[in-house]
């Protein structure tokens, strides 16, 4: 039997209406099924949809889970941000003051809010490091760029499975052409500094659906975080600063980042209800 449940679509990083990365919010999907979820996930056919569900544990506020149209993701960026958005909206009331803590696949992440911005604290890496070189080689044929034009990599899986290459400058990420080689297990993240002003790097991320077909994904958080810890890590940024993303889609996407002096990475941005209303299902 379908039942009538709140829903949001929520347009996330935006800096201008309709500029970020939407993201599908049912806010009452307590009883839903995995299978469930996915067939919504595929029939709303963005890159995440969110489900917010009671907590599972005294220590947070609520349990999201999220899918893209492929398969179940145990953390992302944007959708945590959109979720938390959601929920506040909703009338969710933090436990705590100041602090927000969702539940996810990848554990318990806390985010707070100042202003219209939501930040995350950025989780732990599942993988990091250096990449191999064969998969360097592979991945600039990928993008259909020269090994070359590849400064450095790192392994950022936070939860997708983010392998990362930087390239010359913030330039050679934004003339990237559409990636047309194959593309099956890993999302590939681009990053490219500028040398000077705001915003400080421009971000690119790609990833397979499964039948080797490459998407591009319009502003990524989890990607972000990734990046945030690799380059501040070895001096390359110093915090805050902001990524920029989504430009050759036509986008407008911003991700504020800064760090705590105890090293926490907080990745930041807007999130805006654009439909809010029911869903039956």
């Amino acid at each position: 039997m379908s039942q009538t449940r709140r829903f949001s679509q929520l347009d996330v990083f935006a800096t201008d209406p309709l500029s970020g990365n939407p993201l599908a919010c049912v806010i009452d999907a307590d009883g839903l099924t995995t299978r469930e979820m996915h067939a919504f996930t595929r029939w709303a056919n963005l890159s995440e949809s969110s489900f917010l569900l009671p907590p599972t544990t005294s220590e947070a506020d609520y349990r999201v889970r999220i899918f893209t149209t492929p398969r179940e993701l145990p953390f992302a960026g944007h959708p945590t941000i959109g979720s938390c958005q959601a929920w506040l909206d909703a009338g969710g009331v933090p436990k705590t003051k100041g602090k927000i803590v969702q539940e996810c696949g990848a554990g318990l992440i806390e985010l707070r809010q100042s202003g219209d911005r939501i930040s995350f604290a950025a989780p732990a890496l599942i993988r990091g490091g250096e990449v191999e070189e064969s998969l360097i080689v592979e991945m600039a044929e990928v993008l259909g760029v020269e090994r070359g034009q590849v400064v450095d990599a790192q392994w950022g899986d936070n939860g997708p499975g983010w392998v990362i290459l930087q390239l010359s400058d913030a330039q050679a990420v934004l003339d990237l052409e559409k990636p047309v080689g194959p593309l099956t297990q890993l999302d590939l993240g681009v990053v490219g500094l500028y040398p000077a002003g705001t915003p400080n790097v421009e971000v690119r991320a790609f990833f397979a659906d499964g039948t080797g077909t490459i998407f591009e994904d319009p502003v990524t958080g989890s990607l972000n975080a990734s990046v945030a810890q690799w380059l501040l890590g070895t001096g390359a940024l110093q915090s805050p600063y902001v990524a920029s993303q989504g430009f050759a889609m036509g986008r407008r996407g911003r991700v504020l980042v800064d760090r705590d002096d105890d090293g926490t990475v907080w990745v930041g941005g807007t999130a805006t209800a654009i439909v809010a209303g029911e869903v039956r299902f």
